[in-house]
C-alpha cells in the first residue's frame, strides 16, 4: 500500500515547528508574481546607475547596479536583494526591468554578475538582443 502524503498550506508551518529550539519562522509571504508588486525606480550619476526595488508592503528591498561602458553599452555587475526578501522574485524583476530599459534605450547589456548572467541564459531566446554573451 503506498503512503499517502498531505499537502500543507504555508500557514501549517506554523503549527509544526512552533516550540522546536533554535528554529525561527520566517512569514509566508507570496512570491512576486507580478511586476506590479514592485515597485523600481532608476537612479543614475556619473558612469554608474542602479534601479532600486520595493515590494509593496514590504521593509527592504533590492538593488541592480551597472556602469557605463560606452554609448551602447552597459555593464551589469551586481544584483542584491535584502534577506527577508530573497526567493520571493525581486531579483527577476530588476532583471526583466533591466532589460526593458536596455531595449528602451537601444543599449546592450554586459552580464557581470552571476545573477543577472544565469537569468540571462533561463531567457536566452527573449534576451539576446540586449544581453551580450548569449547568442
Amino acid at each position: 500500500m503506498a503512503a499517502q502524503l498531505e499537502l500543507l498550506k504555508p500557514e501549517d508551518s506554523l503549527l509544526i515547528f512552533q516550540g522546536t529550539p533554535g528554529f525561527t519562522i520566517k512569514p509566508y509571504i507570496k512570491d512576486v508574481q507580478s511586476m506590479s508588486d514592485v515597485d523600481i525606480t532608476h537612479e543614475a550619476q556619473g558612469s554608474k546607475g542602479r534601479y532600486i526595488a520595493k515590494v509593496e508592503g514590504r521593509e527592504g528591498g533590492g538593488e541592480m547596479t551597472y556602469s557605463i561602458a560606452g554609448e551602447h553599452r552597459i555593464i551589469i555587475d551586481h544584483t542584491g536583494v535584502d534577506e527577508d526578501l530573497k526567493g520571493l522574485g525581486v531579483g527577476r524583476s530588476l532583471a526583466v526591468h533591466a532589460v526593458q530599459d536596455a531595449r528602451e534605450k537601444a543599449v546592450r547589456s554586459i552580464p557581470l554578475c552571476p545573477f543577472f548572467k544565469a537569468q540571462a541564459q533561463r531567457h536566452t531566446a527573449e534576451w539576446s538582443d540586449v544581453v551580450e554573451g548569449l547568442d
